[in-house]
């Protein structure tokens, strides 16, 4: 964060001192990171105090200052110095992100600490910082690695890592941003309409990127129509001097461009009709990772990525555009691209361990538009990618369940077990007892007839067992599901089974 004094940032929040003089404060300066966890506090830094289900974080206050924070921001006084701003009644449904606030102090808090940020991110643009907002219903995350190894050529970049993109996340994120930084990369998810208006106001973007309009969240907006106003509130917030970047291959994203008042950026795979930026001749090597024509401002550039699954390919795109708006050049984007490979943890991370299984960690989040991205990956990499003709290596599709899909979870589990069996899946190793993974598996059963190819089993342990008792060297594996299935320590655990005891790196190409 850039250098504030306790004064100022009380100030700017509107919070009131305790524990510390007035005089104290117009000296005593915050120069390190804004933490909400007191485990990561360091010297300088200041202390966010929220309320979880197990443990309130003002009960970590006098931790964190022990640890170095100058300051706590806070609901209520707490032994040492802070800046305290009055709970106004808000519930944990208002906050959105908190488990537990019975009392409002969290979302005061949050309240607090968007306002800081918004302080910090107008200091920061006056100053030349480049705001870059992301959203859709799936690919944000990797999006987001994609924009910011190409932007990373051009000049200091600060992201969030994995998947900070809430009313947490979002302002931790662009508290991150210092002097030095030139470009921010967000995230923005919603689970109601009004949370990406709300977070564009904490960092006003100068770039919007809208990915696609999906299923994701179903069971929170009611509708495709309600999700894709929602996703709207994106471009709607950059200003006329701004760029918005739309995938002109979904139709809905494609409609934005009438509610925006800034340039707006088209990209696809449809061709030169409509894009401004677009992609042909797209291929795949032995892992899924793609290659491609990338055509833009008059070049026709070759792009290999270093990320797995077709569906990448827009991304990339998008981060092409993005990078190419901020000064880049098409050889430069190309370039970067290349490099870029998976950077956050449970998002189609691909590890080809040392006795041939291949292992598709995916296993952070799920909704029916990214698990199908997910079962496409895994069946081109069973069938060589469509690099070159050979025999199709045995595929595992453990799955475990999508949330927030509402009335239509049943609906949408069993087609993915249909699916599944459509796309020549080996085995599906269902997890989970639930309505949801009885529709996944019972759809894949009428699709395929299957008997022993689909199994469902109660949880991830079982599921483990099952996999290392039967995987064979050659085989591929992919973990998917919504994060609360917690599968990612069963991706963790198969990657390390290798003989010898940790995963290969990832295949050369």
């Amino acid at each position: 964060m850039i250098d504030l004094t306790v004064a100022r940032i009380a100030e700017i929040v509107g919070g009131t001192l305790a524990d510390i003089s007035p005089q104290d404060a117009a000296a005593l300066r915050v120069t390190g990171t804004v933490e909400f966890d007191s485990r990561a506090v360091g010297p300088g830094g200041l202390f966010l105090a929220l309320p979880g289900a197990r443990s309130d974080g003002h009960d970590h206050a006098a931790a964190a200052a022990a640890a170095g924070a100058v300051a706590v921001l806070a609901a209520r006084p707490v032994g040492v110095p802070a800046i305290v701003v009055a709970p106004e009644g808000a519930s944990a449904s208002r906050a959105g992100v908190l488990e537990h606030d019975p009392d409002g102090s969290g979302a005061a808090v949050l309240a607090a600490l968007a306002q800081l940020a918004r302080a910090v991110a107008d200091e920061l643009v006056a100053g030349g910082l480049t705001i870059i907002g992301i959203t859709g219903s799936s690919g944000k995350t990797s999006t987001k690695d994609l924009v910011a190894a190409v932007l990373a050529p051009l000049g200091e970049v600060v992201a969030p890592p994995g998947s900070f993109n809430n009313e947490l996340g979002h302002p931790w994120t662009v508290l991150r941003a210092t002097r030095r930084t030139d470009f921010l990369v967000l995230e923005m998810s919603a689970r109601h309409p009004g949370n990406i208006a709300a977070l564009a106001q904490i960092a006003p973007p100068a770039i919007g990127v809208v990915l696609n309009v999906g299923t994701a969240h179903l069971g929170e907006f009611g509708s495709r129509d309600a999700i894709a106003r929602t996703k709207s509130e994106l471009p709607q917030s950059v200003p006329s001097s701004g760029v918005v970047v739309l995938n002109a291959d979904d139709p809905a994203v494609a409609a934005m461009a009438g509610v925006t008042a800034a340039r707006v950026v088209r990209v696809g795979r449809a061709g030169p009709a409509t894009p401004d930026v677009w992609a042909d001749d797209v291929s795949l090597d032995e892992l899924a990772r793609p290659r491609f024509t990338l055509h833009a401002r008059g070049a026709a550039t070759e792009v290999r990525l270093g990320v797995h699954g077709d569906h990448q390919v827009t991304n990339a795109l998008c981060a092409a555009a993005v990078a190419l708006e901020c000064g880049a050049g098409p050889e430069q984007v190309a370039d970067a691209l290349a490099g870029a490979g998976p950077v956050s943890r449970h998002r189609m991370q691909v590890i080809t361990r040392a006795d041939g299984v291949t292992v598709i960690d995916d296993a952070y989040n799920a909704n029916p538009d990214s698990m199908r991205a997910g079962l496409q990956a895994l069946a081109q990499i069973a069938h060589g990618g469509g690099a070159r003709a050979g025999a199709k290596r045995t595929s595992w599709a453990v799955l475990g369940e999508m949330a927030e899909l509402g009335e239509d979870a049943i609906t949408e589990h069993e087609r993915i077990g249909r699916l599944a069996v459509r796309l020549d899946v080996s085995r599906l190793v269902v997890v989970g007892n639930g309505r949801s993974m009885s529709a996944m598996h019972h759809g894949a059963v009428l699709e395929g007839g299957w008997g022993a190819g689909a199994v469902s089993v109660a949880d991830p342990d079982a599921a483990l067992a099952l996999v290392r008792a039967e995987v064979r060297p050659g085989d591929v594996v992919l973990v998917k599901a919504s994060n609360a299935a917690g599968l990612g320590a069963l991706a963790d655990a198969l990657a390390r089974d290798a003989p010898g005891g940790e995963p290969a790196d990832e295949a050369p190409r």
